[in-house]
């Protein structure tokens, strides 16, 4: 590496990235300012998706003495950051639940011969023998992918990230950096408190995606009206789905109508092997829907998806701009278009105002610019509209009454 600037040099040559943002650079220089002082470490990086928060980590983790240990939430998005790492050539390990004495074993051979990195889930690093084995590795660096999982699953239906922390200590790395793409303030501080003991460096750029234009279709006959978008929208295109069930539905609803290479389904109850051929067959696929519940990996890193459709919508407004940013990741304008019922109206209602699930009622049904409820919801800055239903009409609506 260029000893003049080593990061610069690992990212054109490694990655072949010839420019890193100011905040990447911000982000590398902790981590490695960091591990060169011997000092703990410990940051939340919020980056919009698709802004590189992945070169952060894996960067570094050419320079640093040690591997870096990288915690995904989904499976999916474990196998798509190998496919990446093994394009580029570098060695990495799977740790992950139902694997033989052997592949561990191998997984421990790759280490000593020197593998920079390492995957996991929470679910895997339960397991207090593997996690010994690790912490005899000389983990340099652990990074949190998708942190906001800490808040949003550990403390429903994923009990295990509540302990990461103490994991952490246990493997004995001395620097820990979480990435997420959107958190509210009560999310960061969530984070904080189960990664951080409470305290922790927060480094955000501007949340903002630009290139998203945001729209809400209201709709008593959802089906019939994601069929129809399916037809008038720019593919690739996500349909999130609430349940497996219409998952399954819709698309085989699209492949009737549009013919049966048009459209598959992808929801938690697949086998591997169906989860990644499915993958693969939308990874090359310029022309297809692919009907998901959020179990289609956070981070997956296919670029060109051009519309983002959501049959219901998620939880909170952190999920759905995690969701909608799952698109236009190669900077082309792309569309997260939402539909709104009556029946969504009274469910998210019940909330109490302020709070981040009543976000949603307010981003569906407010009569100003859609992209600052967001923002405001992840207590973000101020920005300019660059596409909105509401502000696209009402810039029509001033120019005709010019004219």
């Amino acid at each position: 590496f260029n000893i003049d600037d080593p990061v610069s040099d690992a990212a054109q040559k490694v990655f072949g990235i010839a420019y890193l943002y100011p905040w990447q650079r911000m982000v590398i220089a902790n981590i490695l300012e960091n591990a060169e002082q011997n000092e703990r470490g410990g940051q939340i990086v919020l980056l919009p998706t698709g802004a590189g928060k992945s070169l952060c980590f894996m960067v570094p983790a050419l320079l640093l003495n040690g591997p870096t240990l990288i915690i995904y939430p989904l499976l999916a998005l474990m196998n798509d950051q190998m496919r990446r790492l093994e394009q580029a050539k570098l060695d990495a390990v799977i740790f992950r639940g139902g694997q033989s004495a052997d592949e561990r074993k191998a997984c421990f051979e790759k280490l000593r011969k020197g593998a920079r990195f390492i995957l996991a889930n929470p679910e895997v690093l339960q397991n207090e023998a593997l996690v010994a084995r690790l912490s005899e590795c000389a983990i340099a660096h652990v990074a949190i992918d998708e942190a906001h999982c800490v808040s949003e699953w550990g403390d429903s239906f994923r009990p295990s990230y509540l302990t990461l922390g103490n994991i952490i200590k246990k493997l004995g790395s001395p620097l820990v950096t979480a990435f997420t793409a959107t958190a509210s303030p009560q999310v960061l501080s969530r984070i904080a408190e189960v990664l951080f003991d409470g305290s922790a460096r927060i480094v955000r750029s501007e949340s903002d995606r630009p290139n998203i234009r945001y729209r809400v279709e209201y709709s008593c006959c959802k089906k019939h009206t994601a069929l129809m978008l399916a037809y008038t929208e720019q593919r690739p295109m996500i349909i999130f789905c609430p349940t497996r069930v219409c998952a399954e539905d819709v698309a085989r609803d699209l492949m009737l109508c549009y013919g049966k290479e048009s459209a598959r389904f992808y929801h938690a109850g697949l086998e591997k092997s169906e989860k990644d051929k499915i993958e693969k067959w939308f990874y090359d696929k310029t022309d297809a829907v692919l009907c998901a519940t959020c179990a289609y990996g956070m981070g997956v890193d296919k670029k060109d998806i051009r519309t983002i459709v959501h049959i219901d919508a998620p939880n909170t407004a952190e999920q759905y701009i995690q969701e909608a940013g799952r698109s236009g990741r190669d900077g082309k304008d792309a569309n997260a278009i939402l539909l709104w019922s009556p029946a969504d109206a009274e469910r998210f209602s019940r909330f109490p105002k302020g709070s981040r699930e009543y976000a949603m009622k307010e981003f569906a049904e407010t009569k100003n610019c859609r992209r600052q409820v967001l923002l405001d919801a992840l207590g973000a800055e101020e920005a300019v509209c660059s596409g909105c239903d509401i502000c696209n009409a009402r810039e029509k609506y001033h120019k005709a009454d010019n004219l």
